[in-house]
């Protein structure tokens, strides 16, 4: 076998080198997209972890507040239980900085902290003074020290403005501290709460136990005791990352199968090239044959061939893959798109786990592609392809098999997640195509027989249709890989014209202002800060503003409604009008009861807290419970789409709100503008307020409800341009695989268009058979390519969607482009068939047919 490998199969190497390295290059890239991706998430991961860690400390536990805050009167309870060695009192507050020089404010973290407990617990935030700077100055009022990620952002500067309740407030920078990440300022507890305005309050209580006391059980007497406040729970040290990991594994699995699909392809780009190089050397396999060669070492031979291809694919692969996540992590940092690691710079993590794994899938879809051409050089008739006489027809094959396939795969779509991951959506896919292609033969069947008598009277279509009904088997053969790419690209492009369609229709309704407007870089309504841009005195003022009608407002507010799940977004809007003509609901809207408080909950809500709608929802109603005051009831009156939070986020009234917090800062402001006003005037206006209350006028960001649109959309655009590269890619290897077919049958069948020849058919009509019997095949493949590639798209967006990022969107069908990409694939594949065919009409094809004479 080694000596046929270095001399019969390396002569076909060396001597088609292109045709080979196509088939590498397929697995190659197939190999590199999907381990890339696999390195970026998994060194951004890391990063992250790494990042909380150093901020978070290492405590045995940790006690948060659900919303906002809790009594630090909790902590004299909690550090004088005997179980508890050491207690880190720790206030948190998400606000922006403002320094000379700076474009745009900074959103920053302050982390208020008692210093003298830092070396156990969090050694990571131990304030280090700068040089000159006071020895006590950790202690100080309004000083702060700077991580590396605040000071590359802020520069070297002396002091900085944060922005509080009551306003910007200037601070010193006395020195740095150790902790990674993003930006992050730590600060004495006690100073922290005097600046902004939290005496008395916490975020967070750091806990190490004494030795030997049982966590669990500690866990369950604080949750049991009397007056234990329900707001605050307690959390492992690792459930931050651990929530970001678990929530961010759908995301990082649907951008790994994606990247699969251009190995999906590659297999059946190997498929062709092998079946194409099994048919030029069917004579010489058949001599082997003759001369001892048996039919299992010619089977084994052309694995061997497939199996070196897959290697060499593989490893050049998963180099490829490597420098590619190298780049991507320096240029790009850790995010893909998804938000669950923006701001993350990490360094890569290379694992050989992963390599091999990736490696090994790179070798299976080779040896996958390899496997038909190598039956079919197992199974050639020795003598009778020594004569050129071809090869046995191709059987149809048991149609029941598809039809098992195809109900298995839509059984499989109605199957839930496993870990929030649609793994049996995606082996309902993997059935449906395979289904389908295995089905081939039989539909060729159903519509030909019927076909042919319409044709019995024209002598080219009859040849080109008898040809595709009596040799079905070898024509589902040579257009699976146009139904496979076909069925992906109708598939993905549905899926995102109807995410497209539905982002749209909901930015109509969610955008019904003319003019919005933010505290630049604050984060808007979907950041949750702790401290709203705007007052309610800034808001009445800009309402008065000359243009102006009508002001809406929103205050977002972070909430924790389980240890084991990142927060949900409160949002608190003033409504006008029904809140349920303002939301894009999901479904109708149910009426509050009285005494209750009306939320309106995003569909991740909905998912990953069982909340239903015209049911009480507890877990917020125990991130408000407050000692002393009576228990407050949420009732869902409804479900609504958000395509921005993919956490959840939570819609009530603004006056609910501003009654259970007290708190009537906010944080974006919606204008409506009287017919005529001059946009820019109403901008200079308010500017002009800003700056009366020491707010910085170019610290202010408006956006046109036709400029957030468009920024939108172009945003949607750019994240799924990767899907029309794909799609592209996918046809190409599936036209390459119809001319790689037709190249081998007509090597096969010279003798075939040598005898027409010779009965009087001239080369154009020889090669109108050729077009014809690749028109005839590839209208079937593009038919049953739309058919699958619309079953495929229910599930991507029924499903997969939901299952993985718990939104819903309408399906739409752009027909108009589905028509145009299958009349684009019909004219492909029958100029594709007509070139591959014009070696069959010339001289050489005449000519054979003296070789049995």
């Amino acid at each position: 076998m080694r000596a046929l490998l270095s001399t019969f199969s390396w002569q076909e190497l060396r001597h088609h080198p292109w045709r080979n390295a196509a088939a590498v290059v397929a697995v190659m890239l197939g190999v590199a997209l999907a381990f890339s991706v696999q390195l970026i998430n998994a060194s951004a991961l890391d990063e992250f972890s790494s990042a909380v860690r150093s901020v978070n400390g290492q405590p045995d536990l940790e006690l948060r507040a659900a919303q906002g805050s809790f009594d630090e009167s909790l902590f004299a309870r909690v550090v004088a239980d005997p179980r508890v060695a050491l207690a880190s009192p720790v206030l948190e507050v998400q606000t922006v900085a403002l320094a000379p020089g700076l474009s745009a404010p900074l959103s920053i973290r302050v982390i208020g902290v008692d210093a003298l407990v830092l070396p156990s617990i969090a050694p990571e935030l131990i304030p280090k003074p700068a040089e000159g700077a006071q020895r006590l100055a950790l202690l100080a009022p309004a000083t702060i020290f700077l991580n590396a990620g605040a000071r590359g952002a802020l520069g070297d500067v002396p002091a900085v403005e944060l922005r509080t309740a009551a306003g910007a407030r200037r601070v010193d920078v006395a020195g740095s501290v150790p902790a990674g990440g993003k930006a992050l300022a730590v600060m004495d507890i006690g100073a922290a709460q005097d600046l902004f305005g939290r005496g008395g309050q916490l975020t967070r209580i750091d806990l190490r136990l004494a030795p030997g006391v049982d966590r669990s059980a500690f866990v369950r007497s604080l949750q049991q005791s009397a007056g234990w406040p329900a707001a605050v729970q307690v959390a492992e040290p690792g459930d931050a990352a651990q929530r970001v990991s678990n929530l961010s594994r759908a995301y990082r699995v649907n951008l790994t199968v994606l990247a699969l699909v251009a190995l999906f392809t590659g297999a059946f780009l190997v498929f062709s090239v092998l079946a194409l190089s099994v048919a030029k050397r069917a004579q010489q396999f058949a001599l082997l044959g003759v001369l001892g060669l048996t039919p299992k070492q010619r089977l084994r031979l052309v694995l061997i061939e497939s199996l070196v291809l897959g290697i060499v694919g593989s490893v050049v692969g998963i180099g490829l893959g490597t420098a590619l996540a190298a780049f991507a992590l320096q240029v790009l940092g850790g995010d893909l798109g998804g938000g669950y690691f923006a701001g993350v710079a990490p360094a890569l993590q290379w694992s050989t786990a992963a390599a091999i794994s990736y490696g090994a899938l790179g070798v299976l879809a080779a040896m996958v592609g390899g496997w038909y051409p190598a039956r079919a050089a197992q199974a050639l008739p020795e003598a009778q392809t020594l004569k050129g006489l071809g090869s046995a027809p191709a059987g149809s094959g048991r149609q029941w098999i598809a039809v098992v396939l195809v109900a298995g795969g839509a059984l499989l779509a109605f199957a839930p997640a496993v870990y929030g991951v649609p793994i049996a959506a995606y082996l309902s896919v993997g059935l449906l195509l395979v289904g389908g292609i295995t089905g081939l033969p039989g539909l060729i069947a159903l519509i030909y027989d019927r076909l042919a008598p319409l044709v019995a009277m024209r002598l080219l279509p009859l040849l080109a249709v008898e040809r595709a009904r009596r040799m079905r088997g070898t024509a589902a053969v040579a257009v699976s890989g146009v139904v496979a790419s076909l069925s992906l690209a109708v598939a993905l492009t549905v899926m995102v014209a109807s995410f497209r369609d539905s982002v749209t229709r909901w930015l109509d309704v969610v955008l019904p202002a003319d003019l919005y407007l933010r505290a630049a870089n604050a984060g808007g309504s979907g950041s949750g800060s702790d401290t709203g841009a705007f007052g309610p005195d800034m808001v009445d003022a800009i309402g008065q503003v000359e243009g102006v009608t009508r002001v809406s407002t929103v205050r977002a507010r972070q909430v924790s409604l389980a240890a084991t799940q990142p927060p949900v977004t409160l949002l608190a809007r003033t409504f006008v009008g029904d809140a349920a003509q303002a939301l894009p609901l999901v479904g109708d809207a149910f009426k509050t009861p009285p005494g209750s408080i009306g939320i309106y909950v995003s569909e991740a809500v909905a998912d990953l807290y069982g909340a239903r709608p015209g049911t009480a929802f507890a877990p917020l109603a125990r991130a408000f419970e407050q000692d002393g005051k009576p228990p407050v009831e949420f009732f869902v009156a409804g479900v609504w789409r958000d395509y921005v939070r993919q956490f959840g986020s939570i819609v009530l009234d603004a006056r609910d709100f501003q009654r259970l917090t007290s708190d009537r800062s906010v944080n974006d402001v919606s204008l409506w503008l009287a017919p005529g006003a001059d946009l820019s005037q109403v901008q200079q206006a308010i500017r002009a307020l800003a700056a009366q209350r020491q707010m910085a006028g170019d610290a202010l960001e408006f956006a046109s409800v036709g400029e957030l649109r468009a920024t939108s959309l172009r945003i949607f655009d750019r994240s799924f341009a990767v899907t029309y590269w794909l799609q592209a890619v996918a046809i190409a290897i599936g036209l390459f695989g119809v001319a790689a077919s037709f190249s081998a049958q007509v090597l096969a069948r010279r003798k075939e268009f040598g005898l027409l020849a010779h009965l009087g058919f001239t080369r154009r009509q020889v090669l109108a058979v050729v077009a014809g019997e690749g028109a005839a095949w590839t209208v079937i493949g593009a038919f049953a390519g739309i058919a699958l590639g619309l079953a495929v798209s229910v599930v991507l967006v029924k499903v997969v969607n939901p299952q993985s990022f718990h939104w819903t969107m309408d399906i739409l069908v752009p027909w108009g482009r589905l028509l145009a990409l299958c009349a684009a694939v019909i004219a492909a594949g029958t100029m594709t068939a007509w070139l591959a065919g014009r070696a069959a009409a010339g001289r050489d094809a005449v000519l054979a047919v003296k070789e049995d004479w």
